[in-house]
């Protein structure tokens, strides 16, 4: 997974140029910043063999030069893409890829892009460039989250380029190459809409539905329908992350995607301490993105989303209007039933009886809160409990297991099942102590404590021998952890 370069031949796979030639109006053909020493720091072998990829080629002169972006393969014409943004709630007209490029559609469809690339006319004064450390973060947080069946983009490598960034202090350059099925926002369509172009948001909105949603294509009104898709697959979608304890940090509109998936892992954790009001990003003063606000935040960006696709359901635009509330307004309704299929899962109670499942999972998630205990230890050791051995539980909880004794008592009269339970509750996230310590050596040249991490998580749910310290907490004299927009 870590090396340095072959002097191998190869030739880079073809790539389509789909987005870049329809949709000129959405994007600038840009070229990357030159690395003056591409050396391999990771690569998902795994992902490349997916992709049809060939990972020694990857790892030759010719493999990193791509992955760089400075050897542009065959049929590829690489692009900033544009896009707008409500960002911490006010609207950014003018976004996008101020650091990345799309270089263009891999054979089975899937974007390929990439993030330190330099900058782009979309800039806005950065420098365009990423550090070693920041784009390991989204390496390992987005295979973890992959490996925990999360939909998400996927990390195909990280390069480093021989090239210094400078921040507080200078840093070690790369460049993160990702794979995602798209990376259509809800930003790209504020953008088409504020353009004023009417037929190109038709044509974005007909783009994203053969794309991602085909079976609107035969509805009724396909753009309610497209609307109503992407509504389903985040509802899905942040019923999964609060399931898990994970907090995005940066829910802006234009980091949530057409097709369902997380994207841009910058100020993201994974919380431990359960606490609905816990905020990791730096900037985040107000809350407005933490744990539990999370689900109201995505149906705001939804309402901006349905606010885009108003001119396309028709001439009679407050009949359209009136269309697209009442389908935001199911959002609620939608989101409580796959995070309460999630719960129920979690306590080994998917095929019990709802009226009993039900409470079950209300008090469960009251005793949570209560206890503040570690999110991912507490359904994990409940894990235990079901197997019969509720010491771990209480040695966890301590003295705050008060009332434990009766819903411990309740829940087992429903009969949960250990070995479905073990499918879902991970014994191994990336916690943010030792993600941490993994970057830190990682920037300093040690990719060690980097790979033993990444190998764990993407394991989430096996348990591993001598492996024990990545199964707790952070140490009580932790500093508390922030994250930064950028990192």
């Amino acid at each position: 997974m870590v090396g340095g370069m072959t002097t191998q031949q190869w030739t880079p796979p073809r790539l389509g140029s789909r987005y870049a030639d329809e949709f000129p109006e959405l994007s600038v053909p840009w070229e990357a910043a030159r690395a003056d020493e591409p050396h391999l720091v990771a690569l998902n072998e795994e992902l490349a063999a997916e992709l049809g990829l060939d990972a020694d080629g990857l790892r030759s002169t010719e493999g990193l030069l791509m992955l760089v972006g400075n050897r542009v393969p065959e049929g590829a014409t690489p692009v900033a893409q544009a896009y707008a943004g409500h960002q911490f709630g006010g609207f950014s007209p003018r976004l996008g890829d101020g650091r990345a490029l799309l270089l263009g559609e891999l054979p089975d469809g899937r974007d390929l892009h990439l993030k330190g690339s330099g900058r782009t006319p979309f800039a806005r004064g950065g420098d365009g460039l990423a550090a070693v450390g920041p784009m390991l973060r989204e390496y390992l947080i987005s295979e973890a989250m992959h490996a925990l069946g999360v939909p998400t983009t996927r990390s195909l490598a990280v390069v480093a380029t021989g090239n210094t960034v400078l921040r507080e202090s200078p840093l070690p350059g790369a460049v993160l190459a990702r794979v995602a099925s798209s990376h259509l926002r809800v930003g790209t369509f504020q953008f088409a809409r504020s353009s004023g172009d009417v037929d190109l948001v038709r044509r974005l909105a007909d783009h994203a539905i053969a794309r991602h949603h085909p079976h609107a294509a035969d509805a009724e009104n396909p753009y309610l329908a497209l609307f109503t898709a992407v509504q389903s697959a985040q509802a899905s979608l942040i019923a999964d992350w609060m399931a898990i304890g994970f907090i995005h940090g940066v829910m802006n509109t234009d980091n949530t995607t057409i097709s369902g998936e997380s994207i841009d892992y910058g100020p993201c954790a994974f919380m431990e301490s359960f606490d609905a009001a816990t905020v990791f990003s730096s900037i985040d003063a107000q809350g407005r993105y933490a744990y539990g606000n999370q689900p109201g935040i995505m149906q705001w960006n939804l309402a901006r989303f349905a606010e885009t696709l108003v001119p396309l359901l028709g001439d009679d635009q407050d009949a359209a209007v009136a269309q697209l509330t009442a389908a935001l307004d199911e959002f609620p309704a939608q989101y409580n039933a796959a995070f309460h299929t999630r719960t129920r899962a979690k306590l080994g109670l998917a095929g019990g009886d709802d009226e009993v499942a039900g409470p079950l999972v209300e008090d469960a998630l009251a005793f949570l809160s209560g206890a503040r205990a570690d999110h991912t230890s507490f359904f994990r050791q409940l894990t235990t409990a079901a197997g019969g051995d509720d010491g771990p539980l209480r040695d966890l909880l301590a003295d705050r297991a008060d009332g434990l004794d009766s819903w411990l008592s309740r829940w087992r009269e429903a009969g949960p099942s250990a070995e479905e339970m073990a499918r879902v509750n991970p014994i191994y996230i990336p916690r943010n102590h030792l993600v941490e310590e993994a970057l830190d050596a990682a920037t300093a040249g040690d990719p060690g404590p980097f790979e033993e991490l990444l190998a764990v998580v993407t394991r989430p749910y096996d348990e591993q021998p001598g492996k024990e310290r990545f199964a707790a907490p952070a140490p009580p004299d932790a500093a508390p952890h922030v994250t930064y927009c950028g990192t």
